[in-house]
C-alpha cells in the first residue's frame, strides 16, 4: 500500500519495519498510554509486532494508520489513520467492522494541533478516496483533549459506553454530513 498524504506541516506515510525506534519510544511511554489501559509496551519486538499488525491491515482492508512525521523535523512524531476494527482484538460499544479514526504522538508533540490537522486529512481520504460511508472515533471521557479533537474535526457524539474499567465516548461521522462540511 503506498499511501503519501500531505498536509501543511505534516506527512502521513505507511508505517514501515524501519519505524521501530519510533514505535517503541511512542508506545513505551507511560504518559501516552494513559488513557489507554495503562499498558505501556516493554520491548522493541512488540513495537515490531504492532508495526506488522498495522502492515496486515494494510494487505487485509487496505488502510490502516499511517506514520505520522512533522515536516520541519523530518522526526516521526507518531501515527494518526483509520483503522478496520472487525471487533477480532476488541469490540467496542457492542460494535464491529467499522473504520474508527486515531492518532497517537509523542507527548514533545501535544499541543500542536498535528491531531486535528491530521485527523482532517485522514477524514478526507476516508471519505473522498475510500468512499466509506461512516467512519467513527472513541475516547475515554476522561481524555478531555482527545475528546475535543473528535469534536473538532465533526464527529458527532452519539454514547457514552464501558471500556475496561473506564467510561468512553463514541462519536461518528457520516460521509452525507461530511459532505456538507466540506
Amino acid at each position: 500500500m503506498k499511501v503519501y498524504i500531505e498536509t501543511e506541516r505534516l506527512i502521513l506515510r505507511e508505517i514501515l519495519p524501519t519505524d521501530v525506534e519510533g514505535m517503541f519510544e511512542l508506545d513505551s511511554n507511560t504518559e501516552v498510554h494513559k488513557y489507554l489501559g495503562r499498558k505501556p509496551i516493554q520491548t522493541k519486538q512488540q513495537a515490531a509486532d504492532a508495526i506488522q499488525f498495522i502492515r496486515k491491515q494494510y494487505r487485509d482492508h487496505g488502510i490502516g494508520r499511517f506514520a505520522t512525521v512533522e515536516k520541519s523535523s523530518r522526526e516521526f512524531i507518531g501515527w494518526s489513520g483509520l483503522k478496520f476494527n472487525t471487533g477480532e482484538k476488541e469490540i467496542l460499544n457492542d460494535k464491529k467492522d467499522f473504520y474508527d479514526i486515531g492518532y497517537r504522538f509523542m507527548p514533545r508533540y501535544w499541543g500542536k494541533g498535528y491531531a486535528t490537522e491530521s485527523s482532517l486529512a485522514i477524514l478526507d481520504y476516508g471519505f473522498k478516496e475510500l468512499n466509506l460511508e461512516l467512519i467513527v472515533g472513541a475516547a475515554e471521557i476522561e481524555n478531555v483533549a482527545s475528546n475535543k479533537i473528535l469534536q473538532k474535526i465533526g464527529l458527532k457524539y452519539i454514547n457514552d459506553f464501558p471500556f475496561e474499567d473506564k467510561i468512553a465516548s463514541w462519536y461518528e461521522l457520516k460521509r452525507e454530513d461530511y459532505e456538507t462540511m466540506s
